[in-house]
């Protein structure tokens, strides 16, 4: 990758455009949610921002870089739904075309959110990775600026954001716990920590059944593999090379959570948080869940990435309580 890194100074440069459009999103301890893991808890909530999930923050940062040529042509990009609504809400800020190609079948909530942004919408794929394919096509051969959904430093400075908030209210936090699909949450949580508390670990969590971005992580090399997950978020074929580069160096450990355990996670978000999570957005928890007795007496924050799941699925999810 010829990328380079965004920086620390990248960070606190993307806050500044950030936050004449969006507040900060709220952090909250949870008394419940301690007694449940046997450690002092905070919940970042991301699912409050306007689209529903953390990734607005990255695509603000960006599309307000664009060259006055670039917007004037567009951009095209590739998601299941949070990272297409990131991209079409800071497009439509900015008056910029914006085309997303999406897999066939994609979460109808997330569809609808991004028509309602103003977005043009291709769906083509199966899965997430085939409608990338397309979408790097269609930007060569229309001259729109290709948005990747990870392998893009203003991306990454700008999700990077949330953890900022997170040190600056908790600066003694000892762990982050993160959901990874492309992974410029997990990056960006990294390059902070490491800038302003580096004893702090950041835990990444991936999908059992979509573990490319973990086999990527553990082998050190660039993996594909199997997506089988309900958890859009979560679910890329094939880890990315810049945030695969800062997870290298500085991401602590890597849990996988099985669809069960998200499902899990969510009710419990509901029960005891009183707030909606897709699985994504759950994974974190379910991680907590899983690695329990590590985090004994630990001060940590769980990121609630994303609240945007669709009305059949959390119906799935509810009824898997009563099974």
């Amino acid at each position: 990758m010829n990328l380079e890194r965004p920086t620390f100074k990248d960070i606190l440069a993307a806050r500044q455009i950030i936050c004449r459009y969006l507040p900060k999103t709220p952090l909250y301890n949870y008394p419940q949610l301690d007694q449940l893991l046997d450690a002092k808890v905070y919940v970042k909530h991301e699912n409050h921002m306007p689209t529903g999930a953390f990734k607005v923050r990255g695509g603000i940062n960006l599309i307000s870089h664009l060259t006055s040529e670039q917007r004037e042509r567009g951009v095209v990009t590739a998601s299941t739904g949070n990272h297409a609504q990131s991209i079409a809400y800071a497009c439509a800020l900015h008056g910029v075309p914006a085309t997303i190609v999406m897999p066939e079948g994609a979460n109808p909530v997330k569809v609808k959110a991004v028509r309602g942004f103003g977005a043009d919408i291709i769906f083509r794929g199966k899965i997430f990775d085939e409608s990338r394919a397309y979408a790097e096509q269609l930007a060569s051969e229309t001259g729109a600026r290709f948005v990747h959904p990870a392998n893009e430093p203003y991306l990454i400075a700008g999700v990077a954001t949330y953890a900022l908030e997170i040190f600056e209210e908790v600066p003694d936090l000892q762990g982050i716990i993160v959901p990874l699909g492309g992974g410029s949450g997990a990056a960006g949580c990294c390059l902070v920590k490491e800038a302003v508390c580096p004893s702090a670990q950041v835990i990444a969590v991936q999908a059992e059944r979509a573990p490319a971005a973990y086999l990527s992580w553990k082998t050190r090399k660039i993996v594909k593999d199997r997506v089988e997950t309900a958890a859009e978020g979560l679910a890329t074929q094939v880890g990315y090379e810049l945030t695969q580069e800062i997870l290298w160096d500085h991401l602590s450990d890597f849990i996988l959570v099985s669809e069960d355990e998200m499902k899990q996670a969510i009710l419990t978000y509901l029960e005891l948080v009183r707030n909606l999570a897709e699985e994504a957005g759950a994974a974190p928890l379910a991680a907590a869940l899983k690695i329990k007795e590590r985090l004994k007496g630990k001060k940590i924050a769980l990121i609630l990435s994303g609240g945007n799941i669709s009305l059949e699925r959390l119906k799935t999810v509810l009824s898997f309580k009563t099974n």
